[in-house]
């Protein structure tokens, strides 16, 4: 059992839901960067989702976008970013995926990717935009170096594609709450509570909703629905805003603390209805 699931694991035990804390690797600067991902932990984030910078992230929305491109402007590589994952690892035991397109791994190559990946303490990986279908090459490589791939389910998908997924997803299965790209939103999309009990009607693995979700209301709103919650714009901007601050992962941990606070939903069934 991975990391990952051993978080899922207790979480259940304890009926509680998983806080996801998203972070761009080398922003607003690689120093700061370094000193937020353990902010990020220290704030109660149960898994670190540390985002490899390239330059057409189509998935991603305007904060993302913008620190992306602030970090490829300073030269950030996905070597650094491992680098960045393995020291944070060596000292954290926050699980921590990476999250990413399919032209960084393909330049490495899928094997070495992976390797390195393993090497840096990397539980799990996400690649946006990496077809199921075409996954088999690297679904090879990650289970040879103990990898959770973790794929997405988007409003979207068929019946057949949510079974595909749910056979080959390790770790979790990531639901995209929302067509789009990912970003701050005023409120959660009508149609999420349905999509996430059809998901669940066909798959025990847990399930979290990302893309939309910032505040702590919309936190507790998506745990009474599923497994867990992926916050990301909204820590991209409070970084942003923060950037050059002393108190920068102070501040990034204070909202990662009020985020996850909403996420102890104590009279929460383990199979995410409410109780």
């Amino acid at each position: 059992m991975s990391r990952i699931s051993q978080v899922f694991s207790l979480l259940s035990q304890r009926r509680e839901k998983a806080l996801v804390a998203f972070a761009v690797a080398g922003h607003p600067s690689r120093e700061e960067c370094e000193k937020i991902l353990p902010g990020l932990a220290e704030g109660g984030a149960d898994i670190i989702e540390i985002g490899i910078p390239f330059s057409d992230p189509i998935a991603d929305g305007a904060a993302n976008q913008a620190a992306y491109a602030s970090a490829l402007a300073r030269g950030v590589t996905p070597m650094e970013v491992l680098a960045m994952a393995r020291r944070f690892t060596a000292h954290h035991k926050t699980p921590v995926a990476l999250m990413t397109y399919c032209n960084p791994v393909l330049q490495m190559g899928w094997k070495q990717f992976a390797r390195e990946a393993r090497q840096a303490g990397v539980e799990g990986v996400i690649i946006v935009d990496l077809p199921p279908e075409e996954a088999g090459e690297w679904k090879e490589a990650a289970q040879e170096f103990y990898l959770d791939t973790i794929f997405l389910i988007a409003p979207t998908s068929t019946p057949d594609r949510i079974k595909w997924v749910a056979q080959n997803s390790r770790g979790f299965i990531y639901c995209v709450s929302r067509m789009g790209v990912t970003g701050v939103r005023a409120q959660l999309p009508a149609g999420l509570a349905e999509m996430i009990q059809n998901i669940r009607s066909l798959t025990c693995q847990p399930l979290v909703a990302g893309f939309g979700i910032s505040t702590p209301q919309q936190v507790r709103e998506v745990c009474r629905l599923a497994d867990g919650a992926v916050v990301g714009s909204a820590i991209v901007e409070l970084v942003a805003e923060k950037k050059g601050d002393d108190d920068l992962a102070d501040a990034a941990a204070g909202l990662v603390r009020r985020l996850k606070d909403a996420a102890l939903l104590k009279g929460v069934a383990a199979n995410g209805k409410g109780s």
